[in-house]
């Protein structure tokens, strides 16, 4: 009989051992089942997280248009080059015609000038642009400056894309100026119908290098009259930086005062004009331009400049 109550006593012990173990094993596994779940969600929180941060690096271009106007490579309803003056140029991003030829690349923090071949010509020139106008006087032509005021305007810009011409070589195009301008007195007393004046600084990607050109006056005696005319001008032979920028950034800086003009690349090297070229440039007005004026009509032909900061001061 002791026996009989031993063997009962020994199986009631395992029967209690397996519920048990039985239980045990359901919560170890309820619990990896749960730890699962929380590494899942938190694998789905980072990749969250990462395409937050990826969202956040939105970069702009340190660039305020708010003293600048610009002319597209486009026509407007009349026919001529289509502008967008102060203060709509600000919100230039939502307007769809300017879109194809000046926008934002926010991946890069730049706003891209794209230009090519259209009938889109401002006069006197057969090639087209999409490039800023300075106005010191937001949508005001007729206020600008002269070497003796002093001005200054740097950018940091690169060549996005060009196309090449039939020997292979890259397309060039101007990206930054300083033009000349008559006054209403001036233009009447020559009896001009505008008041254009000449450039006095062209600066030029030009196949990967910067080059510069400027005016001389071709007769040093001319009188104050004669050298309002265009023609009393010549181009210079030019100036090419020894650096080769390519596609890649650079700065440059341009600064004036009274008879003198300095170009700086990268800030180390420099060009310097103090002659009385620049001298006798005084008696115009000036105004900065920056951007592209593309130099070539052959057809499929492009190119895309990147300005990433731009800033002048008088």
């Amino acid at each position: 009989m002791s026996f009989f109550k031993r063997n009962i006593l020994l199986f009631i012990v395992m029967l209690l051992l397996s519920v048990v173990n039985a239980t045990s094993q359901n919560k170890t596994s309820s619990i990896t089942d749960t730890n699962v779940k929380v590494e899942k969600k938190k694998k789905k929180n980072k990749k969250k997280n990462k395409k937050r941060k990826k969202r956040k690096k939105v970069k702009l271009p340190k660039i305020d248009l708010s003293h600048w106007k610009v002319t597209l490579p486009v026509t407007n309803d009349k026919g001529k080059p289509y502008e967008i003056s102060p203060p709509e140029i600000l919100d230039f991003a939502k307007n769809k015609i300017a879109r194809p030829y000046m926008y934002i690349d926010s991946t890069k923090g730049a706003i891209v000038f794209h230009a090519m071949p259209t009938n889109s010509k401002t006069r006197n020139t057969k090639y087209t642009r999409s490039e800023l106008r300075e106005q010191m006087v937001p949508g005001d032509n007729n206020t600008n400056w002269t070497f003796a005021d002093g001005a200054y305007m740097k950018g940091k810009l690169s060549m996005d894309k060009t196309t090449r011409d039939s020997d292979g070589k890259h397309h060039r195009t101007i990206i930054m100026q300083i033009h000349g301008r008559l006054t209403n007195e001036q233009r009447d007393l020559i009896g001009e119908d505008d008041n254009n004046a000449p450039p006095i600084l062209k600066i030029y990607w030009d196949k990967g290098k910067i080059r510069v050109k400027t005016k001389v006056l071709k007769n040093l005696n001319a009188t104050y009259k004669e050298m309002l005319h265009e023609d009393a001008w010549d181009n210079d032979r030019g100036f090419n930086f020894e650096q080769k920028v390519g596609f890649r950034k650079f700065t440059l800086e341009v600064k004036v005062s009274d008879g003198k003009m300095v170009i700086i690349l990268n800030k180390n090297e420099y060009k310097v004009y103090k002659s009385i070229h620049i001298k006798k440039w005084g008696i115009f007005e000036n105004y900065f331009k920056a951007g592209n004026y593309f130099q070539s009509r052959d057809k499929g032909s492009f190119s895309k400049v990147k300005f990433y900061e731009l800033e002048v001061s008088h």
